[in-house]
């Protein structure tokens, strides 16, 4: 069922279902138990300025409650910290559109990021109201992010990675270690719990699997093609990690390290490189490749300083 309220800041209102029954009298009193972290006061005001919509229109102070029907409203936004790097544009057309996200920018809004997030900027930027992502990249990830343009369409390239029909390499910046042995292949088991904001290799069946290659070395740092072959959350860290060399600016692996939401500095060498699929639409191979550089390779010094580099060639800001 379309949301009959307009998108907000390229955000969809929230779609809320009433329950079968209930001891409530009143929308209103349902709305104040079913949200809690909304001040009574302030859901008072949404519906006193319409800004609470039923199937049938908005609703006011005084509607009466009604099982089983649909509520559509949106949330009032969080406090953020606003992202200072463009959005570049690698590739748009009529089906797809294809990014190079920054380091730092969410990919879908969660938790404390909402409209600073890829699919909102460009929603707003680019006057796509529909658009999906067909993948994720995690915040702190730059590189290849894919959207769908049409919603009809978001599912026939979200069945191609959630298949692992898509072929991906990642680009990384770690220490060189002369004694380890490369290519090699990287097999272990990764689980992430909820609540917990890293994850961690334990005993078991391998269910992640990473080809590790060094592409170059010098000055005591390697610059490593990254081939995953599963999608484990920090899966390429992880492993990276295990080996004895991880990925510089990794503030997770091997150890946590607390980090303010505005703090741009020494962001992490890990690069979304390329992406290579038949398009499930159209039977045309397709193939991307990321123009963002990562930075400790080329001006190591810059990076250790936390000296952002420009980012140049189409691009959507902030």
């Amino acid at each position: 069922m379309r949301s009959p309220l307009p998108q907000r800041h390229g955000l969809d209102a929230v779609r809320l279902r009433t329950p079968d029954e209930g001891p409530w009298t009143s929308m209103r009193d349902h709305l104040v138990e079913r949200l809690p972290r909304v001040a009574p006061e302030r859901i008072d005001a949404m519906l006193a300025g319409a800004e609470i919509v039923g199937v049938d229109g908005p609703l006011t102070p005084g509607s009466p409650f009604v099982p089983a029907t649909f509520v559509w409203l949106h949330r009032d936004l969080p406090d953020e910290v606003p992202v200072p790097f463009p959005i570049g544009v690698v590739h748009r057309d009529e089906h797809l559109l294809v990014v190079d996200k920054p380091h730092f920018l969410s990919t879908i809004p969660r938790g404390r990021h909402v409209v600073e997030t890829a699919l909102v900027r460009l929603r707003r930027d680019l006057g796509l109201p529909d658009l999906s992502p067909a993948h994720r990249l995690d915040r702190v990830t730059a590189g290849l992010l894919m959207f769908v343009v049409h919603r009809h369409e978001r599912g026939a390239y979200q069945t191609l990675f959630r298949d692992r029909r898509v072929a991906k390499s990642y680009e990384a910046i770690a220490p060189h270690d002369p004694a380890l042995v490369l290519p090699r292949t990287v097999s272990s088991r990764i689980v992430k719990e909820r609540g917990v904001i890293v994850a961690q290799e334990v005993d078991g069946p391998p269910n992640a699997e990473t080809v590790v290659e060094l592409v170059e070395h010098r000055g005591g740092l390697g610059r490593y093609r990254l081939t995953p072959r599963t999608g484990r959350t920090h899966q390429l860290r992880l492993h990276m990690a295990g080996l004895g060399v991880p990925i510089l600016g990794d503030r997770f692996y091997p150890e946590l390290h607390d980090t303010a939401l505005d703090d741009w500095t020494r962001p992490l060498q890990l690069l979304a490189h390329t992406l290579e699929f038949t398009d499930p639409l159209t039977g045309q191979e397709r193939q991307f490749t990321s123009a963002l550089p990562l930075q400790a390779w080329d001006d190591h010094a810059g990076w250790v300083a936390g000296a952002p580099r420009p980012v140049d060639g189409p691009a959507t800001r902030r």
